[in-house]
Order: C-alpha cells, then structure tokens, then sequence
C-alpha cells in the first residue's frame, strides 16, 4: 500500500519519525513534504497529498502541520478527498469505518510523537464498514457535485 505524506515546516521532524514508522510496518511512502523549517505554505502540501490520493498514486494520505486543520482544509477542497484531523485514536478509526477518510491529519504541536503512531495506527487498521455508512458517504460527495 502506498500513503502519500505532507507536511509544513511545523512538522518535519515529526513526518520524518512517522513515515519511517509507517515504512517498518511495510507500507510505502510517497513524500510530498518539506524538509526545510523555513516558514512555508502549508495549503501547496495538502493539495499535493490529496491529487495523489484522488489520481490513485497513492492509496491513502497523511498529512501533518501544526494543528492539522489548515493542511487538511486544503487537501479537503481536491474534490473526492475526505481528510479528517485527529488528535487521538479513536476519532481516526471511526472516521475511517463510519465516514471513509481517505487522508488523516494531525498536528505536530497538538500531539506527540507516540500519540501520532496511535493514530496512525489505528486509522491504518480500520476499515470502511459501508452499510448505512455508505449513504452518509454519498451525501457528502454528492455535496461536491452541486
């Protein structure tokens, strides 16, 4: 499986630890990511993460900037991303069973390092439950459309 990464300068240290966390569980990692930590522009990223996981060049995104809300704002305006931000593990696995996230952020001055890896992991692990789900699902994309 491959995840597309991002981040803004706020969060280098923490995608290089998360990414090489989620390449020893085996998934592949496309970085779209600064490495720099000069101030930067975080919307650039989230849309980069979003168009590859819409295109399917990657299968799923996280992306991560000092709180998570202004990178995921940005992939969340790709039409067909659903990103979330998440600042525990619970909230990450319902949103990919309930709401089918395709993309999920945090950030890097809400949650540490270990926390991180929680979420991530538990977002990684869960899978869509589709029933009545899928209908809410559809709303949402429907939204897109109009």
């Amino acid at each position: 499986m491959k995840i597309a990464m991002g981040n803004d300068h706020s969060a280098v240290e923490m995608k290089k630890e998360i990414k090489a966390y989620i390449e020893g569980k085996g998934y592949q990692v496309i970085d779209f990511g600064t490495d720099r930590t000069e101030s930067c522009d975080y919307p650039i990223y989230g849309e980069k993460v979003g168009r590859a996981v819409v295109s399917g060049e990657a299968d799923l995104g996280i992306l991560i900037c000092g709180t998570g809300v202004g990178i995921s704002l940005a992939a969340n305006k790709v039409k067909g991303v659903r990103a979330c931000v998440c600042s525990e593990p619970f909230s990450a696995k319902l949103s990919r069973q309930h709401n089918n996230t395709n993309i999920l952020a945090f950030g890097a001055r809400v949650v540490g390092v270990e926390l991180a890896k929680m979420i991530v992991d538990e977002w990684l692990k869960a899978e869509f439950e589709g029933g009545r789900h899928q209908r809410r699902v559809d709303m949402l994309m429907a939204i897109e459309e109009r």
